[in-house]
């Protein structure tokens, strides 16, 4: 405890985790840190269920950074307390509430949440609820592995709680970079002109008299597996490296690129990794979460400094990267998600932003969230604050789904969050489609050419085709059949004929 909580203003302020549980009130709107998934609150959310098992009524609307763990997503879903979610999950049960309608979800922009949370735009945030290694003597809070918008929600709180967590290593103080905007008129431009710089504090700042609660725990994070690297993702990477190497080439990429940007999960891991095995070196990372090819790249010397507002390690690697975390620690910096995913400072840097597609359709469109247009994934996440904002952006995704029965390049998304004109490459295991001052039309025929399953480019041939006898020929669409694919694999489980 010497270490961890160095205020001795707060040493009294120590209880349990079923005491912390009883100061949350039905209606109350509560703020947590915690992003995709790391760093956030474990034993609070815990009691919180036991509470509710004992027959209290106690119904919460959560606010975070991104995804967390199943101890607060999972149980606050199953046990009815969560009803009101924002902005990111990917809890299969929260996921199954959201699309029961049972729990009401906001699909956001990550970087939009912190200024509607210093705006009050989700009313008053009655209790933040954040993760920490430990407090300093002045009452201020060392986050653990990540921030997300834990600096906004201890500013704009009425109380604060604190989980230590000690499985999470006292290394990671002085890795935080904590840096909070004002709102408008008195914004400042945000100080950062190298994915290196350093402008605010090791620590959220924090009044001790405002943290009402300090509960010890040492439940790790509970992250997420990575799928190990297939063919069809070692190809997507190829082709991507192929493209970086000719953009090289032509003299519109630097040879040690720009700052990569690279969204979650296993795909997105992958492709990521594939640069392992490329000739580029001297890289560096400007994204909002460092997964496990992040530090694969660190450990062969392809990444010199990567920042984000997350460290999300595998199961397996936890441990070992908790005890050499020290090689890390000078190459890695966090800070909040208004900053690492600002775009602001994606454009600024000239980010190349590269995310993972649910489905793209033949004009570019990128759906990124809802399956056949209806069924929640996850949510948009930071994809749209870079894709708007980047120097280069590109999306990702294997050509089909559900083994060859969904094709990923279609007539016209069933959803759509990233339009076309905000993409610019499209690449599969098939090849790449380079979009870029392409008319309509030249674009459906180069992503159908370049990116579609074989098993599915005459179809999608013949659907343009039929689209252009028809009177205008801009951007051609037989409406009628433009989402009948969607509808054909709803009826009959396949969107083949």
């Amino acid at each position: 405890m010497q270490n961890r909580l160095r205020c001795n203003q707060l040493k009294g302020k120590v209880m349990s985790a079923d005491e912390a549980a009883q100061l949350f009130e039905d209606g109350m709107i509560v703020g947590t840190s915690g992003f995709t998934p790391a760093g956030y609150p474990k034993a609070v959310p815990l009691a919180l269920s036991r509470r509710k098992d004992k027959g209290d009524k106690i119904g919460l609307t959560i606010i975070t950074g991104a995804s967390v763990g199943d101890e607060l997503d999972g149980e606050l879903s199953r046990k009815g307390i969560m009803k009101r979610r924002y902005p990111y999950q990917t809890n299969k049960d929260s996921r199954n509430k959201i699309n029961s309608g049972d729990v009401q979800y906001a699909d956001m922009h990550l970087s939009n949440v912190p200024q509607w949370i210093k705006y009050g735009y989700f009313g008053n945030i009655d209790i933040a609820l954040v993760e920490a290694v430990s407090i300093t003597e002045d009452g201020n809070i060392i986050p653990s592995t990540s921030i997300g918008n834990a600096n906004v929600f201890v500013e704009t709180a009425d109380k604060v709680i604190v989980e230590i967590n000690t499985s999470q290593p006292l290394d990671l103080e002085g890795v935080h970079d904590i840096y909070s905007t004002k709102n408008p008129p008195n914004r400042e431009a945000i100080p950062i002109v190298e994915a290196t710089d350093r402008i605010g504090t090791p620590y959220i700042p924090c009044k001790p008299d405002k943290i009402a609660g300090i509960v010890f725990t040492d439940i790790k994070d509970k992250t997420r597996e990575v799928t190990p690297i297939d063919e069809v993702s070692k190809k997507m990477a190829e082709n991507l490296i192929t493209f970086l190497n000719d953009e090289v080439d032509k003299g519109r990429l630097p040879k040690n690129l720009l700052p990569l940007q690279s969204g979650v999960g296993s795909v997105a891991n992958a492709v990521l990794g594939g640069l392992c095995d490329s000739k580029f070196e001297d890289l560096v990372v400007y994204s909002e979460v460092l997964q496990d090819s992040v530090l694969d790249l660190i450990d062969n010397n392809k990444v010199k400094f990567a920042s984000a507002t997350s460290l999300t390690v595998s199961p397996k690697r936890l441990d070992d990267f908790y005890k050499k975390f020290s090689n890390y620690k000078e190459k890695v910096i966090l800070r909040p998600q208004e900053i690492s995913n600002s775009p602001e400072v994606a454009r600024r840097l000239g980010v190349i932003a590269i995310n993972t597609a649910i489905e793209v359709d033949i004009y570019g469109n990128v759906n990124s969230t809802n399956i056949m247009g209806s069924r929640m994934m996850n949510g948009i996440g930071g994809s749209g604050d870079f894709a708007r904002n980047a120097y280069l952006t590109i999306f990702t995704t294997e050509s089909i789904a559900k083994k060859g029965d969904i094709s990923s390049i279609v007539p016209m998304v069933s959803h759509c969050d990233h339009t076309e004109h905000d993409v610019m490459v499209i690449v599969t295991e098939q090849g790449v489609a380079d979009l870029r001052g392409l008319s309509p039309v030249e674009r459906a025929r180069r992503i159908i050419d370049n990116c579609a399953h074989p098993d599915y480019k005459d179809m999608l041939n013949d659907y343009l085709e039929k689209a252009l006898n028809g009177k205008y020929k801009h951007t051609p669409h037989v409406i009628s059949e433009a989402l009948s694919w969607h509808d054909r694999f709803l009826k009959n489980g396949s969107m083949k004929i």
